[in-house]
């Protein structure tokens, strides 16, 4: 279900974020689509509370054993510089995450494009498929710091709202939530791509047909100008003969 909702939402936000609604760039939405799915997976998968990893999760490793071990907002008698290491922690897991999982889905969505033209020579790719280790790079990026500061702002609200709320509302807020919290992180993923320039629409192709619309217009408009000049000629002649 996490799933199934993450992705979805995910992929909400990154078609909003498009012109057009992403129609004119459904390769990258798919890219977008491979990744999250990969994304979601993993991160279920780590942050999932199993009898094997509990004691482990008790305390972060390291120079991080004094941080807390969930979230920055987590309760406890935690030091700012403390909240800051569980920042850090979590942002560094979720960049290594992110770019494991980014190098893998883009190639899987870039080598699913190229099979396909390779089978159909008529299928023309819109865009130019996004450079694999770049694009990794640029899902390292957001998951670092957007991805994790929102789910660190996310679990802690989520702790205020279970102190306030009845349990059914708590659970619907929890819903919503986290729907718009990827939805958002859908939108902050193209912006980045953008500047980063991982995914670069071919707007040229977009607008190559109104531009030869307007040449030829132009072209056109002297050939009319020249016809009637004749024929304003023939009567101010006509006038000043009269």
């Amino acid at each position: 279900m996490e799933e199934i909702v993450g992705v979805s939402s995910c992929v909400l936000g990154d078609m909003a974020s498009r012109p057009n609604f992403g129609l004119n760039e459904l390769d990258f939405v798919f890219s977008t689509l491979v990744v999250g799915s990969i994304l979601n997976f993993v991160l279920m998968y780590l942050l999932a509370p199993t009898a094997a990893t509990s004691g482990a999760a008790a305390a972060l490793p390291g120079l991080f054993a004094s941080c807390p071990p969930g979230h920055m907002f987590q309760p406890g008698a935690y030091s700012m510089i403390d909240r800051l290491g569980t920042f850090v922690f979590k942002g560094s897991t979720f960049s290594c995450v992110g770019f494991a999982a980014g190098l893998a889905g883009t190639a899987i969505s870039n080598g699913l494009i190229a099979l396909r033209k390779k089978m159909d020579a008529a299928f023309e790719i819109p865009n130019k498929p996004p450079p694999t280790v770049l694009n990794a790079l640029t899902w390292a990026i957001h998951m670092g710091l957007s991805s994790n500061l929102r789910y660190q702002t996310l679990n802690g609200a989520e702790f205020l709202m279970g102190g306030a709320l009845p349990p059914a509302a708590f659970k619907g807020s929890v819903v919503v939530l986290r729907c718009l919290n990827n939805i958002l992180g859908g939108v902050s993923f193209v912006t980045l791509a953008r500047l980063t320039g991982s995914q670069k629409a071919e707007e040229n192709q977009a607008f190559a047909g109104e531009e030869e619309d307007d040449a030829t217009t132009v072209k056109l408009l002297p050939k009319r100008v020249r016809t009637a000049e004749p024929v304003a000629q023939a009567a101010e002649s006509a006038a000043d003969f009269k």
